[in-house]
């Protein structure tokens, strides 16, 4: 049984199968750009309309704590304003001045508890409305944010449904790709890519400039790109360098034929 071996790219195959990964990878972006903000702002709304569910949640228990707080203290100013006038109606039976003193010191102290409790039912009350203020905001808030959250969605909805196949295949494309370049040259791209907004790692040399930077390249340079023996990276940005011939598969200067890379 015979063992297959697996040919060894030419740096122009290379070059060139970078190239064709460049232009997939160039029209995901496209698709990135296209949904812009849009994933980061649907999250953001969604983790802020999540914050202000458990804040309305905590000020809704809160104001129910505070109104029962405040039915309970009502409820003894009522005790004690029935205390007193069961000591007052006492006092009207008293037989010595012991016991009137005794009924009279009661009523003095009851009245300084209502005194305290009125002080504590108007702080309660002030507490309730603060949090039923505070409550307004806050729903009046969701309300505006679960609108604009509704709109993202189906703003970035239509954009997957029109871009969803799109995106798979190319995704898809992009794996395939990736697999028939060497892992050194595809570190250096990724690298690459990742240091520039547009996502653009692989330049095509025209009018003497690097396609990424616009910057010159020196005739030497490009006499290099040109023979493809080597991989030429720009001087000014970094970016990988190829001429027309590895963009469109034209390797006849090197010996190699376009219909050997099918």
């Amino acid at each position: 049984m015979s063992t297959v071996v697996k040919k060894e790219l030419s740096i122009a195959e290379k070059l060139h199968a970078l190239y064709e990964l460049q232009q997939i990878d160039l029209e995901l972006e496209k698709i990135k750009i296209l949904k812009g903000e849009l994933p980061q702002e649907v999250n953001d709304l969604e983790d802020e309309i999540a914050g202000l569910e458990t804040r309305i949640a905590r000020l809704q228990t809160g104001i129910q704590e505070a109104e029962r707080e405040v039915s309970n203290l009502k409820l003894t100013v009522k005790e004690h304003e029935t205390s007193i006038g069961r000591y007052e109606k006492q006092m009207d039976d008293v037989k010595n001045n012991r016991m009137f003193e005794s009924l009279q010191k009661e009523i003095e102290l009851a009245k300084l508890d209502i005194l305290l409790f009125d002080k504590k039912i108007y702080e309660a009350d002030r507490n309730v409305r603060t949090r039923q203020e505070t409550l307004t905001e806050a729903t009046s808030r969701i309300e505006i944010r679960k609108r604009d959250l509704g709109i993202k969605r189906e703003e970035l909805q239509k954009i997957t449904e029109k871009t969803e196949k799109d995106e798979e295949k190319l995704i898809k494309k992009s794996d395939k790709s990736r697999k028939g370049v060497d892992d050194r040259l595809l570190r250096s791209y990724d690298k690459i890519r990742a240091s520039y907004r547009n996502g653009l790692a692989v330049a095509i040399v025209g009018r003497q400039a690097c396609g990424g930077c616009f910057n010159h390249v020196p005739p030497q340079l490009q006499l290099e790109v040109g023979m493809h023996k080597k991989i030429v990276a720009c001087e000014h940005c970094g970016r990988i360098l190829v001429d027309d011939a590895i963009r469109e598969g034209n390797f006849e200067d090197v010996g190699i034929k376009a219909e050997d890379l099918i």
